[in-house]
């Protein structure tokens, strides 16, 4: 039974003007999830944006705080702005969106300072997660720690400097739909009981 992948049927209840349940496989999910960096150039839908979106504020954080905001780009101008700023993301020149998830780390007095890094990078993951599952590709690239790349985010997409853009993630279809899934698994980072 080692061998054997236990699948969790999840359920997905999503409202975009009308209800419609999705059956997702999330192991496979996944475990098949790779970083995209070439698109199409077709736009996302936005119920599907939406529904990605869903899934980022979806993601657990401390003290349940959710110190984060979503700033949403589908607009080829803004987008190719973007591209020209940010040297690792330059696959927005075919992205049909971008989500930049942000962190507020002034959100509360206590939590969200000190954890707003953990629990956006855990929005960004079920982000990057949700992308995949609806069909579309995606990857993250870094705002946040670089300062040109935080300055050059906030002052293109009008941020508020108390906002601190974490990443920027490029969606769209997949230019390549035969990109193969890699197999991360590695048994020697693996300690059981103790180190």
């Amino acid at each position: 039974m080692a061998n054997e992948l236990l699948f969790f049927r999840i359920k997905t209840i999503i409202k975009t003007g009308k209800e419609f349940f999705m059956n997702i496989d999330l192991l496979n999910v996944i475990y098949t999830r790779r970083s995209i960096r070439k698109f199409t150039g077709e736009r996302v839908k936005e119920d599907d944006l939406e529904a990605i979106l869903r899934a980022g504020m979806s993601a657990p954080s401390a003290v349940n705080v959710q110190p984060w905001a979503f700033v949403v780009v589908t607009g080829r101008g803004l987008l190719d702005e973007l591209c020209g700023a940010l040297p690792y993301a330059k696959m927005l020149d075919k992205a049909g969106a971008a989500i930049i998830v942000c962190g507020v780390p002034d959100k509360d007095d206590t939590y969200a300072k000190d954890y707003w890094i953990m629990d956006c990078s855990l929005a960004s993951g079920n982000i990057l997660l949700a992308a995949h599952a609806l069909g579309y590709g995606a990857v993250w690239t870094a705002a946040y720690v670089d300062q040109e790349r935080v300055r050059s985010v906030r002052r293109i997409l009008s941020i508020p400097e108390n906002i601190i853009p974490l990443n920027v993630i490029p969606i769209g279809i997949p230019a390549d739909r035969d990109v193969k899934p890699v197999d991360k698994f590695r048994r020697e980072n693996i300690h059981w009981e103790k180190w």
